[in-house]
Parts: structure tokens; sequence; C-alpha cells
């Protein structure tokens, strides 16, 4: 008599989501999701080590020997040159990193909390206030936005304020953007979960609506929630700069940031000044690349249909879509029906 083999269960370091979706990958996704994760491991050190490897301070104009000067050509002393206003360039693109990440992840947490929160209760409650949150909902993402953002940002701050200010109004008025997004989705899936046999049965015993919208329903309806939230972090910044290129930003001297430094140097580039546009517009392209390859990378894993299982070196398939497939659904029903029993 054969016995059948028992399944290890994997380390905790594969289980982790980013671990996880890279043993997965292969081929061009394993490429693009390595590239996307390098660079914004890179933006993220460079905002946490900013006072440390910049070496001036994003405002400062003068050393030991003398001010910098405008329009100083990148040389030894100022590897990346100096902008029209006597700013080091080099130092503006380390900290504007700061300021990037800062707006950036106070948005999508801020939006996420508030549009799974809003998503969690109109899609379980329904009725009529599932009806008004839609609308408002829909009536909030018709908006342009880029438009919406400067309309908040304007209702916040005034357009201009210091850093922290800035940054907690370029959030907000970001936050405003991605909520119906999170909102959207969230409530798609609660509308689609709540109709499970394993909801089914924990109403049946008795537990509370509370209990099954946060530890049943809630838990199974932020799958795709990680790939939303890459995607969203990359137009937050995309969204910073343009509100710091079109004058809603935050203060030069409150502050570094990217999309005001691009502003600054459009006359630069006219008289042959190329080192002040360069490096800020180049920052905010390798910002939302990094993030947009571990976005699409993250999106295709998810999806089974566009899945790649060939070995790069020998073309034996590894996994079949279908088998994918069945193994999805058969997690999804080994954690339904764990927490019908819990």
């Amino acid at each position: 008599m054969t016995t059948a083999p028992v399944s290890k269960k994997a380390p905790l370091l594969h289980r982790l989501p980013i671990i996880r979706e890279y043993r997965k990958s292969v081929g061009l996704q394993r490429w693009m999701l390595l590239i996307g994760l390098i660079i914004t491991a890179l933006i993220l050190l460079m905002a946490i080590f900013a006072p440390l490897i910049a070496p001036y301070g994003y405002s400062q104009l003068r050393d030991d020997s003398g001010a910098f000067g405008a329009r100083v050509a990148p040389n030894a002393e100022h590897w990346f040159g100096t902008t029209v206003g006597g700013y080091d360039v080099l130092s503006r693109f380390i900290w504007g990193s700061q300021t990037a990440v800062l707006v950036m992840m106070m948005a999508v947490v801020l939006s996420l909390f508030i549009g799974v929160l809003l998503g969690l209760v109109s899609g379980y409650i329904g009725g009529w206030l599932d009806r008004i949150l839609v609308v408002v909902a829909d009536a909030i993402y018709a908006f342009p936005s880029l438009l919406l953002a400067i309309v908040m940002a304007i209702m916040i701050s005034g357009g201009q304020s210091d850093m922290l200010g800035g940054i907690l109004a370029a959030a907000l008025s970001i936050t405003v953007v991605f909520i119906p997004q999170y909102f959207r989705v969230t409530r798609a899936e609660v509308v689609r979960v709540k109709s499970e046999a394993f909801v089914e049965s924990s109403k049946v015993i008795g537990a509370s609506s509370g209990r099954i919208m946060f530890r049943h329903v809630l838990r199974n309806s932020t799958r795709t929630l990680p790939l939303i939230m890459t995607l969203n972090a990359a137009e937050a910044v995309l969204t910073l700069a343009g509100l710091g290129f079109i004058g809603f930003g935050i203060e030069p001297s409150s502050a570094a940031e990217w999309g005001y430094d691009l502003n600054r140097s459009i006359a630069d580039v006219a008289s042959g000044v190329w080192w002040t546009a360069l490096f800020p517009g180049l920052a905010i392209v390798l910002a939302v690349l990094g993030l947009t390859l571990v976005g699409e990378s993250l999106n295709d894993l998810a999806d089974p249909r566009l899945r790649t299982r060939r070995a790069s070196g020998g073309g034996k398939v590894q996994s079949t879509s279908v088998q994918a497939e069945q193994a999805d659904a058969q997690t999804d029903a080994d954690t339904g029906d764990e927490e019908a029993r819990a």
C-alpha cells in the first residue's frame, strides 16, 4: 500500500506577498518585477537616508566658500549643477524623494482606509445607503483627477503652504481622487463574497453582522487591493508633480518638490541650461516607472489568464493557467471553510 505524499508548508519568507509573487514569476514578468522593485527600493532608501546622503539642504544657497551661484553647470562641487534660484540640483533631487514618498504613503493609506470601509458597508448593507454612496463615488470619479486635486489643494491650503501643511494638503487632495477607486473595487467584491456559503453558515450559527463583515467578508474582498495600491502610488507621484508644476505645490523654501523644480526650469531649456530640467524630470519618470512595473507585474501574476508558465531555460511547462485557477479556487474554498468554522 502506498501512502500519499505529504505537502510541506512553504517557509514564512516564501509566503510574503512580494516574495511569493516573485517566485511565481518567470521570464519577462520576473525581470519587470525585479527592475520595478529595485527602482522603488532605491527611491525609498534615498528618501529615508536623505539627511545623510544629500550634500546640502533642500533650501541651502551657500556654504563656507560662499554662494552657490545660479545655473552653474555640473562640476566636482555640484554634480548636477545648480538651479536658477541657486539651489543645488542633486540635493533637491534627493530631498524631493522624501516629499514624494511621504505624500504617496499618506494618500494611499488614507484613501485605502476610507474607500475600503465605505465599500464594505455599502456592499454588505445595500439598500438606500448603497445607492447614495455609489452616486457620490461616481460623481467624484467623473471629475478629472488633477482638476479635483487642484480644487482640493486650494480649499485646504490656498495653493501654497509650508512643508507639513503642503504635504498634508497634497496628500488629502490626492486621497479624495483615490477613494472612489477603492470603494468601487471593494464594493463589487463584497457583493460577490456575501452570497458565498461560508457567509450564510456564519449567519446560521448566529454570528453578528460586524463579525461577518470584518472577519469573513473583508478578508476575502481585498485580494486585488495591493495591485491598485502600487498603481495609485505611481499616480500619486504624478499628481503631486502636476500640482507643483502648475504652482499649487509646496513652497521651495519649505521642502523640495520635483514638479516645482521642473516648472522653474522651463525657461532654462531654451537657453541651453539642460541640467535643471533633466534631473527632476528623470526622478519623476523613475519613480513612476518603478511603481508601474511592480503594479503591472503583480496584475499579470494575479490573473491566471495572463500568467506565463514556461521555464526560461528549458521550455517545459511548469503550471498551466487552468491549474493555477483551480489552485486559487481551492485556496478560497479552504479559507472560507476555516472562517465558517471559526
